[in-house]
């Protein structure tokens, strides 16, 4: 079962490549007494993640900041070393972007979102989905119905729902 509007974050722990290489992150203690938004792609580099949600978050992250949002969150069932380039081929770093990783599907698993695409060679990854966090509880979700496709996911969506 898939989490749903008024449900709590479960205790994750993410990866998050710092300084001093990978850190740990817990989600819980992370979104706590926050306001934070949390996109999902199936994989870094691939073609709608790359050119559309990832962008579409970086065009609207001043908006967000301006309704509240302390923290933009970019989840992929990627290594950290993975997430941090990718956040520097796209802008997302530089945008102030929080580039995540769940390397064993965890959360990912933990939330229901997980799916296969064999063909694509994608096991064990995110579906797209984007959500408003609030003191670690979901208060919006935007779940798209295929993985390569992304509009009801899109930053300009979640942020003509708030």
């Amino acid at each position: 079962m898939s989490i749903s509007k008024g449900d709590k974050l479960p205790d994750a722990t993410l990866l998050q490549l710092g300084a001093d290489g990978p850190q740990e992150v817990s989600l819980s203690a992370h979104t706590a007494g926050r306001k934070v938004v949390i996109f999902a792609v199936p994989g870094a580099y691939t073609p709608t993640c790359h050119s559309a949600h990832v962008p579409s978050f970086v065009r609207t992250k001043a908006e967000f900041d301006a309704k509240g949002v302390d923290e933009i969150i970019c989840i992929s069932v990627n290594d950290p070393f993975v997430m941090k380039s990718w956040g520097e081929a796209t802008g997302a770093n530089e945008a102030g972007l929080s580039m995540m990783s769940d390397p064993q599907s965890a959360f990912t698993k933990a939330i229901g979102m997980d799916f296969d695409a064999p063909p694509a060679g994608l096991y064990g990854r995110s579906k797209r989905y984007a959500m408003l966090v609030e003191d670690g509880t979901v208060t919006l979700l935007h779940a798209e119905e295929s993985p390569g496709t992304c509009e009801v996911s899109a930053g300009e969506s979640l942020l003509a729902a708030m």
